[in-house]
């Protein structure tokens, strides 16, 4: 059997979409997830659901029962994680499930890139676990510029602090996909154990064309308007955000100047066996536009 975790969530949803269509029978499939409520639809296609809590160890192992490939989605509580993920870890372990998959971030054990600390410390517990296992250290996602679709339709402006930064972003389609491709092979024999994949788009892209590719998508003129970050720090401030989140952002923008979500590795591609999703596509699938306006 193959669990996937936070199998509501954006990514892990789609995942259990990918494994059912590529022929995986839905009773194979356990979507591991907070709440069973909302994985209705997921059991009313014969996906087995089971409750599971990264915060609640207790959850854990009888989601677990049975299962031989996991797939452990990363938490989205920032500052919890490693805690979260080590839960998982060791209910893996204990439950005897035969091969770990995970969803990091780019060179998570040695770039700079703000998110990348959590990821690296739950890769080492992860190798220090004795799990054999697949690391998928996905790139940036394109449905994370949703927000400045929606700012630019209202102001005609796409704002940030990455200068000349470029992001080789896919949809997270293409990285559910690839998900599915390492899960199902994983659960038939040992295929990519071991294996540490770096994730990313084909093209990467500035902000310029972002802006550029929205202006399409929201049919106005946008411009990108390139700012300090300190000057970016205060605007954020100004629109309400708190002092932790607009540093963040500007952290953000700072490891894209820096280069860190440029890498073109073509891994992606070679694993869905065909080219990631260009970003006009995937910000028109986002945001529910089918075609240019």
């Amino acid at each position: 059997m193959i669990a996937v975790t936070a199998a509501t969530g954006h990514l892990g949803h789609l995942v259990v979409d990918s494994l059912l269509e590529r022929g995986v029978a839905p009773e194979q499939v356990v979507a591991a997830v907070r709440t069973p409520a909302r994985a209705a639809d997921l059991a009313e296609r014969g996906v087995v659901v089971r409750e599971a809590d990264y915060s609640r160890p207790e959850t854990l192992g009888t989601a677990l029962e049975g299962v031989d490939v996991v797939l452990l989605v990363s938490g989205s509580e920032v500052g919890q994680r490693v805690q979260q993920h080590a839960n998982v870890v060791e209910a893996a372990r204990a439950a005897g499930v035969r091969h770990l998959v995970y969803t990091s971030a780019p060179q998570a054990t040695m770039s700079a890139l703000v998110l990348a600390p959590e990821h690296k410390a739950t890769e080492e517990l992860i190798a220090a676990s004795g799990l054999p296992a697949t690391i998928l250290r996905n790139g940036w996602y394109t449905e994370n510029y949703v927000g400045n679709v929606e700012q630019a339709r209202e102001t005609g402006v796409v704002l940030g602090s990455v200068g000349d930064g470029r992001v080789a972003s896919a949809s997270r389609k293409d990285y559910a996909e690839a998900a599915a491709v390492v899960l199902a092979a994983a659960n038939d024999d040992a295929a990519y154990e071991g294996g540490v994949h770096e994730l990313s788009g084909d093209v990467a892209w500035d902000y310029p064309f972002l802006a550029a590719t929205i202006a399409e998508i929201v049919g106005r003129e946008v411009v990108y308007q390139d700012v300090t970050p300190e000057v970016h720090t205060q605007v954020l401030l100004d629109a309400g955000l708190d002092e932790g989140t607009a540093g963040f952002v500007v952290a953000l923008d700072g490891n894209t100047r820096d280069g860190l979500l440029a890498a073109t590795s073509g891994e992606l591609a070679r694993l869905i066996g065909r080219p990631t999703t260009p970003l006009a596509e995937g910000l028109r699938a986002a945001v529910g536009v089918t075609s240019a306006a």
